[in-house]
């Protein structure tokens, strides 16, 4: 799932790309993609790209006040076309789901592969209209957000951390991947009560926070669209890497493996050398 890092990425190469530029079509493949239906996607045609932003994980293209706002979730991606097929797209079971063409000849497809479909959609006058913007806590890279507002934001959580970190709604961007980074970083538990953290874990976590992100978004800064996925990958240290040597200590990376998802650990940095309880492995060894 593309996090902070990589739609900050995003949002600075469509700046690049876009911005300037006049959108000609709007062609949604997949039904399912559009959440919203007033004003409808055609309502952008016509319209100057006039600024490519970021709300949390939210891309949000600004065409003269009308507002084309994506959220790629687990599976979808965006690839820039410097040169777009000729004539409309096939409806199918492909994986298109929403095509965007500019003046030029150039423009974007937006792709969500799998069969869970959650890549979304919004044409919207205003950002704020659309519920996952309307709901997201701060953004944890803005200047205004210190260890104080952190501290302030954690206390009284009575969640596990990486629940926390995750939630959209405490702070904006985080998801599976770079919480299970910031953790490592910290040398925290993912497990660990928010509410249990003391001073020094929260002022800890804070630093280990902005520095991974900040990391990653320097990380990504200037690499094209097509490869900020590989570039996400290389950057990892422990998630996704069950299996593989801490590059810290040269423990084993752990997993824990749940319905949906699964997060990645090292036990001797992190939990003091005790493996967490997968309580999906041992139901299946009983």
């Amino acid at each position: 799932m593309p996090e902070l890092p990589e739609v900050e990425a995003l949002t600075d190469f469509l700046t690049e790309h876009l911005v300037g530029h006049e959108i000609v079509r709007v062609l949604p493949v997949a039904v399912s993609v559009l959440k919203t239906y007033d004003p409808p996607p055609a309502a952008l045609e016509g319209r100057t790209v006039t600024g490519v932003t970021r709300h949390g994980k939210f891309l949000d293209l600004d065409a003269d006040g009308l507002h084309l706002v994506t959220h790629l979730a687990r599976a979808g991606w965006l690839h820039w076309r410097d040169r777009l097929p000729d004539g409309p797209p096939r409806p199918g079971k492909g994986p298109l789901a929403l095509r965007v063409a500019l003046e030029d000849g150039e423009g974007f497809d937006l792709t969500e592969a799998g069969t869970q479909k959650s890549l979304a959609v919004y044409v919207v006058h205003d950002p704020a209209d659309v519920p996952g913007i309307a709901r997201l806590g701060p953004d944890p890279l803005a200047d205004g957000f210190d260890e104080a507002r952190f501290a302030a934001l954690l206390d009284g959580e009575r969640r596990q951390i990486k629940g926390a970190l995750r939630d959209q709604s405490l702070v904006a961007g985080i998801g599976n991947a770079y919480s299970d980074e910031i953790l490592h970083a910290a040398k925290m538990s993912p497990f660990k009560l928010a509410s249990s953290l003391t001073a020094d874990d929260v002022s800890v976590l804070y630093k280990a926070l902005r520095d991974t992100l900040a990391e990653a978004v320097e990380r990504s800064r200037g690499v094209a669209a097509g490869r900020l996925k590989a570039e996400k990958k290389s950057g990892l240290r422990v998630h996704g890497r069950a299996g593989e040597k801490c590059p810290v200590c040269g423990d084993t990376i752990r997993e824990v493996s749940f319905h949906d998802s699964s997060l990645q650990y090292c036990a001797t940095c992190q939990t003091g050398g005790k493996p967490l309880v997968d309580r999906r492995m041992s139901k299946l060894l009983k």
